[in-house]
Protein backbone atom coordinates (compact mmCIF):
# COMPACT_ATOMS: atom_id res chain seq x y z
CA UNK A 1 0.00 0.00 0.00
CA UNK A 2 2.49 2.71 0.27
CA UNK A 3 3.78 2.59 -3.45
CA UNK A 4 0.09 3.31 -4.31
CA UNK A 5 -0.19 6.40 -1.56
CA UNK A 6 3.66 7.45 -2.37
CA UNK A 7 2.40 7.45 -6.08
CA UNK A 8 -0.77 9.21 -5.73
CA UNK A 9 1.20 12.28 -3.21
CA UNK A 10 3.48 12.85 -6.27
CA UNK A 11 0.90 13.24 -8.76
CA UNK A 12 -1.14 15.37 -5.97
CA UNK A 13 -3.94 12.87 -5.81
CA UNK A 14 -6.54 12.85 -2.37
CA UNK A 15 -7.03 9.69 -0.97
CA UNK A 16 -11.41 9.56 -0.98
CA UNK A 17 -11.49 6.19 0.96
CA UNK A 18 -9.49 2.61 1.48
CA UNK A 19 -11.61 -0.49 1.53
CA UNK A 20 -10.42 -4.09 2.72
CA UNK A 21 -12.30 -6.42 0.06
CA UNK A 22 -13.60 -9.38 2.88
CA UNK A 23 -12.35 -12.25 2.17
CA UNK A 24 -9.51 -12.33 -0.29
CA UNK A 25 -5.64 -10.15 0.08
CA UNK A 26 -7.62 -6.74 -2.36
CA UNK A 27 -7.27 -3.29 -1.16
CA UNK A 28 -9.80 -0.95 -3.08
CA UNK A 29 -8.54 2.49 -2.95
CA UNK A 30 -10.19 5.62 -4.41
CA UNK A 31 -8.52 8.62 -4.40
CA UNK A 32 -9.25 11.92 -6.67
CA UNK A 33 -5.87 12.29 -9.13
CA UNK A 34 -6.06 15.70 -11.50
CA UNK A 35 -6.85 14.92 -15.42
CA UNK A 36 -2.81 16.85 -15.80
CA UNK A 37 -0.84 14.67 -13.75
CA UNK A 38 -2.75 11.40 -14.88
CA UNK A 39 -0.60 10.80 -18.34
CA UNK A 40 1.50 7.88 -17.01
CA UNK A 41 0.34 7.19 -14.34
CA UNK A 42 0.10 3.63 -14.73
CA UNK A 43 3.40 2.99 -15.58
CA UNK A 44 4.28 4.82 -12.36
CA UNK A 45 1.60 3.29 -10.26
CA UNK A 46 2.98 -0.38 -11.70
CA UNK A 47 6.15 0.29 -11.05
CA UNK A 48 6.10 1.86 -7.31
CA UNK A 49 4.17 -1.42 -6.48
CA UNK A 50 6.01 -4.26 -8.63
CA UNK A 51 2.69 -4.54 -10.54
CA UNK A 52 0.73 -5.55 -8.06
CA UNK A 53 -1.65 -2.66 -8.32
CA UNK A 54 -3.56 -1.25 -11.27
CA UNK A 55 -5.77 1.54 -11.28
CA UNK A 56 -9.39 2.28 -13.15
CA UNK A 57 -10.01 5.93 -14.18
CA UNK A 58 -13.31 7.36 -14.37
CA UNK A 59 -14.01 10.96 -14.70
CA UNK A 60 -15.83 12.82 -10.95
CA UNK A 61 -16.04 16.17 -11.35
CA UNK A 62 -14.69 19.42 -12.48
CA UNK A 63 -12.57 21.57 -9.69
CA UNK A 64 -10.90 24.70 -10.81
CA UNK A 65 -7.49 25.51 -10.09
CA UNK A 66 -5.79 26.65 -7.03
CA UNK A 67 -4.40 30.09 -7.20
CA UNK A 68 -4.26 32.63 -10.18
CA UNK A 69 -1.91 32.01 -13.26
CA UNK A 70 -0.77 35.65 -13.63
CA UNK A 71 0.59 35.19 -9.49
CA UNK A 72 0.82 31.91 -8.07
CA UNK A 73 3.59 29.94 -9.41
CA UNK A 74 2.04 26.55 -9.20
CA UNK A 75 -1.04 27.69 -11.06
CA UNK A 76 1.58 29.44 -13.94
CA UNK A 77 3.40 26.24 -14.50
CA UNK A 78 0.28 24.10 -14.89
CA UNK A 79 -1.15 26.24 -16.92
CA UNK A 80 1.96 26.76 -18.85
CA UNK A 81 2.47 22.67 -19.18
CA UNK A 82 -1.27 22.19 -20.78
CA UNK A 83 -0.81 24.88 -23.30
CA UNK A 84 3.10 23.06 -24.10
CA UNK A 85 0.85 19.96 -24.45
CA UNK A 86 -1.42 21.42 -26.97
CA UNK A 87 0.63 23.34 -29.10
CA UNK A 88 -0.14 26.94 -28.22
CA UNK A 89 2.71 29.71 -27.31
CA UNK A 90 3.81 28.79 -23.76
CA UNK A 91 3.30 32.31 -22.59
CA UNK A 92 -0.13 33.39 -21.01
CA UNK A 93 -1.87 35.95 -22.88
CA UNK A 94 -1.84 38.96 -21.84
CA UNK A 95 -5.40 40.93 -20.83
CA UNK A 96 -4.94 43.56 -23.32
CA UNK A 97 -4.39 40.96 -26.22
CA UNK A 98 -8.39 40.64 -26.00
CA UNK A 99 -9.49 44.23 -25.30
CA UNK A 100 -11.14 45.61 -28.87
CA UNK A 101 -9.10 48.43 -30.46
CA UNK A 102 -11.99 50.30 -32.14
Amino acid sequence: MGGVYQSLNQRRGQVIEEIQIAGTPLNLVKAYLPVSESFGFTGMLRGNTQGKAFPQNVFDHWEAIKGFPLVDQKAQDLVIGIRKRKGLKQEIPKVADYVDRM
